[in-house]
């Protein structure tokens, strides 16, 4: 199947108007390119995969829309009503250039296009697979994670997702209770489970995370009363702090920015056993001393911090 690419070249200011105008003859579903840094509350609510540091904001943004190429489409009139719509924009408010280009692709499947350059790899010797592909290798003797991390979450191939599988098999004791915050795709408690961990639980702030979480534990035969989730933000809310339990986790784990992990730390400690163990990446290189000054704040022993690239995992202990 073949699409029209439409992209109009404006400013970030003039994006949300625009994007309403042109629904008014037809177009919809935008995809925004531009520079603009994110909030508190988008970083808060992402997996680690970003830039660590993005591009600065030049205040240009691109919209572009896909139309089917269809025998029907009247790609002249179609462009004629862009043309109206931005000039009547113009009459109001600053839309910058507003030029527009037209382009051709094919094939275009929104959900599963990024599944073929995503392939099986190993973290040392567990062996991750994606559900679009084979079973694993007959040579290979490790344990295997089949993994769909859907669209709305990575891969489980980010260093900082490396980092935190190595640190809980480093710590892992049998029948370990594991707290993943910010869950993701479940991974990570998964691993934990894999490994001899006797139950876990997770809690996200994306709705998505249900959904995922629950397809990776099918998919690994992880029992649902061996691994709980829910929705909300345990630095925040006393019902999802109470959920969790308190001084009940053998591991602590949250794959999160350092941004969260400063109010998230002090909080997290109750959920701690004594003696228990906290193991903390998403974090870049330059905010390393951050997160150890934060973590020690908290009253946590800094154990171990390890690096792989430009991105941080630190490991503390709580005393006994």
């Amino acid at each position: 199947m073949k699409w029209k690419k439409i992209t109009i070249k404006t400013i970030t200011d003039a994006e949300d108007i625009l994007i309403c105008n042109m629904e008014d003859i037809g177009l919809e579903g935008a995809q925004i390119e531009d520079k603009i840094p994110l909030s508190a509350l988008e970083k808060e609510q992402m997996f680690v995969d970003i830039p660590p540091q993005p591009e600065e904001d030049d205040g240009i943004a691109y919209l572009n829309f896909f139309v089917e190429a269809s025998d029907d489409l009247n790609m002249e009139a179609l462009l004629a009503d862009i043309d109206t719509v931005l000039e009547e924009t113009k009459q109001y408010t600053d839309i910058g250039e507003g030029t527009v280009l037209v382009s051709e692709t094919e094939d275009l499947d929104w959900v599963n296009n990024w599944k073929k350059y995503f392939h099986r790899f190993f973290i040392d010797d567990l062996l991750v697979i994606p559900s679009w592909e084979e079973e694993e290798m007959p040579e290979h003797t490790g344990k295997v994670l089949h993994i769909d991390p859907g669209t709305a979450f990575g891969t489980g191939a980010h260093e900082t997702t490396r980092l935190c599988i190595r640190q809980i098999r480093k710590y892992i004791t049998k029948d370990a209770e594991i707290l993943d915050v910010g869950c993701g795709s479940g991974i990570l408690a998964i691993v934990a489970l894999m490994y001899g961990a006797g139950h876990a639980k997770g809690t996200d702030l994306d709705p998505c995370a249900l959904d995922a979480t629950k397809e990776n534990m099918e998919k690994n035969g992880i029992s649902e009363d061996d691994f709980e989730m829910i929705i909300g933000n345990i630095i925040t809310d006393k019902e999802v702090q109470d959920w969790a339990g308190y001084e009940k986790y053998d591991i602590v784990v949250a794959n999160i920015l350092h941004t969260v992990l400063e109010p998230l730390t002090p909080v997290i400690v109750n959920q701690m056993k004594p003696g228990g163990i906290y193991i903390t990446s998403g974090i870049i290189a330059e905010k390393e001393d951050f997160v150890t000054d934060v973590i020690k704040k908290a009253g946590l022993e800094l154990l171990e911090v390890t690096r792989d690239g430009e991105w941080v995992s630190v490991t503390a202990g709580k005393s006994r």
